[in-house]
């Protein structure tokens, strides 16, 4: 196993752990040593080897002779014996929100009851509404969380679909007789969630290539196999379909596979009214003959009269009509980032100290990092009071005098928008801040006048530079909270205060179809991982992609501008300009 797959057992045992009532102690131990491997930055496998795991913070001897066995063998006879004393229908109750363990095993032992049918039921018999910790109120949240899941269901984050496209072609890649390969589908054009995986191939010889795909150990189950086409669903989840063309056709096939229906019924239409027929095997006149010759996509838009449309664009949300004008914009990518901003350290919920973040940024061609922890109000988090704060600024100080101007660290903070509107230090507090990043963290059941009103509010206080994951939404597992967000993004370009793009995998917010409405009145953005470690940061990455689909450039987005120009930004805002 992997780092990511030891710490999702590790987890999974804290779970499964407390799912039987077991010792607070013991199941948080296991939490904690999950978040450790994760936020790593040595090498597990090395470790394992020189039989060094116990000299991480918090493993002990036990937890290290588990993690020893999970990377060796890939299994723990431990969590394999856990996973047989608890019913599988609780762990599926886990991705209800509101839902713990604590709660799943008070219903089961109070109702006897462990499946997603039999709690959907229990609900509507109100039969949670007098058990002790429920209530009417409880009950009534967990009937939605059941149709949002199933809703949901055989969905997965950018993460999973990613990782897993990069494995597959990785796989037939080296096949011989493999001329080019690469993902399609909304994989490509960087959806928030994909339910699966399109691989295109050109070859001439399919078979050995399906060989390849079909006999990974990633593969779960084989679901289909013809002469051209696998289709397979993988261990981690998703399905995963590979089609294998000849290079001609290759062009054609991976644009068909990428767009969206709606894209791509525009295209044909398009192709219509130029004599031609588009489909995944050509362009091809009407009237008969071979196919328009197209090395490549580009060739394909272009016997259209059209520019190249970038994979995240193909939405039919206008990228033809720009297209033909020659006014597509040159889309942000990942080497226009400057810095990150909205990240935490140990000083409140994150797992590393400001020092080693600011290396992580180093060693990734950073130049300045946003330190940005939560406020006072977020106690849960470990909010900073104001002494905290100031301490914290003093060690940023120490840090930014040791880097000498080779990096920079920004005195941020996350505030919490409290319900009146109000911030969580008082202005002349703020004012010691380099960058103020506020977002809503509690109640979200305010009515959607209410809560646009409360952030319409804190969008007037001139320390504010960045509205933080602005409809407070969970991908997979929590709606949006009602706010009328037209509205609150109006208010943000005219006040000049920048909405993120926090990049988190699960949180993706703003919505890129949101963030192109935004830009296109004059809002700015910045691409904020909302990093808790250094592997968080990395979360930068699949912000981009939810910027390029919302048709952003570098020039929109805070941080693809170099520390001083960032630095102006702020300071002209602290002084009202």
């Amino acid at each position: 196993m992997n780092r990511n797959e030891v710490a999702a057992a590790l987890s999974e045992i804290g779970t499964l752990l407390e799912l039987q009532g077991e010792n607070p102690f013991k199941t948080r131990a296991y939490g904690n040593a999950a978040r450790v491997i994760k936020s790593m930055d040595q090498d597990l496998a090395e470790l394992v080897e020189n039989r060094q795991v116990d000299s991480l913070k918090g493993i002990g001897k036990a937890l290290a002779e588990k993690i020893t066995l999970l990377v060796r063998d890939g299994r723990l006879p431990y969590l394999e014996e856990l996973r047989t004393r608890v019913p599988t229908g609780l762990l599926e109750w886990l991705r209800i929100p509101g839902l713990g363990p604590k709660k799943v095993r008070a219903i089961h032992l109070a109702l006897g009851i462990s499946t997603l049918g039999e709690l959907e039921y229990a609900c509507q018999e109100n039969r949670l509404r007098d058990l002790d910790g429920f209530g009417q109120a409880s009950q009534d949240k967990i009937l939605p969380g059941i149709d949002r899941l199933r809703k949901n269901a055989g969905r997965f984050l950018q993460p999973v679909v990613q990782a897993e496209a990069e494995r597959l072609l990785a796989l037939v890649r080296p096949v011989p007789g493999v001329i080019r390969a690469t993902v399609a589908g909304s994989v490509r054009r960087k959806t928030e969630t994909s339910k699966d995986i399109d691989i295109v191939v050109a070859s001439a010889d399919p078979e050995p290539v399906m060989d390849a795909f079909a006999d990974s150990d990633q593969v779960e189950e084989i679901t289909g196999r013809g002469p051209t086409k696998c289709s397979v669903v993988l261990k981690s989840g998703p399905s995963a379909d590979l089609r294998v063309v000849g290079d001609t056709a290759y062009p054609f096939t991976v644009m068909y596979f990428t767009g969206s229906k709606e894209h791509n019924i525009a295209m044909r239409s398009r192709a219509r009214a130029a004599g031609l027929k588009l489909n995944e095997y050509g362009l091809i006149p009407e009237d008969g003959g071979a196919s328009l010759p197209c090395a490549d996509e580009a060739a394909i838009y272009g016997s259209l009269d059209l520019a190249y449309i970038e994979p995240e664009l193909r939405e039919d949300l206008g990228e033809l009509a720009a297209a033909s004008r020659g006014s597509l914009p040159e889309l942000v990518s990942d080497s226009d980032i400057c810095g990150v901003l909205h990240c935490h350290s140990t000083w409140s919920d994150g797992s590393a100290s400001i020092a080693d973040m600011a290396q992580a940024c180093r060693e990734r061609g950073y130049s300045y990092l946003g330190i940005c922890d939560h406020s006072q109000a977020a106690s849960y988090a470990g909010g900073l009071s104001p002494e905290q704060v100031l301490e914290q600024h003093k060690e940023i100080d120490r840090l930014n005098h040791d880097l000498g101007g080779s990096f920079t660290i920004l005195k941020g903070i996350e505030v919490d928008i409290l319900t009146d509107g109000a911030l969580d230090y008082p202005d002349e507090f703020m004012a010691r801040f380099d960058l103020v990043v506020a977002s809503v963290h509690s109640r979200f059941n305010l009515s959607e006048e209410d809560q646009t009103s409360r952030i319409l509010k804190a969008l007037d206080n001139r320390y504010v530079d960045i509205l933080g994951h602005p409809t407070g939404r969970l991908l997979l597992a929590r709606d949006p909270y009602p706010v009328d967000l037209r509205a609150v993004v109006r208010a943000a370009a005219e006040r000049h205060v920048a909405v993120e793009v926090n990049a988190h995998p699960s949180r993706l917010d703003l919505d890129w179809r949101e963030l192109a409405i935004g830009l296109r009145n004059g809002l700015l953005t910045a691409i904020n991982p909302d990093a808790h470690s250094p592997a968080g940061i990395d979360h930068v990455h699949h912000g981009v992609g939810i910027a390029r689909k919302g048709w952003c450039t570098a020039e929109q987005v805070l941080n693809a501008w170099p520390l001083r120009r960032l630095q102006d930004w702020l300071k002209a805002r602290r002084n009202g300009a």
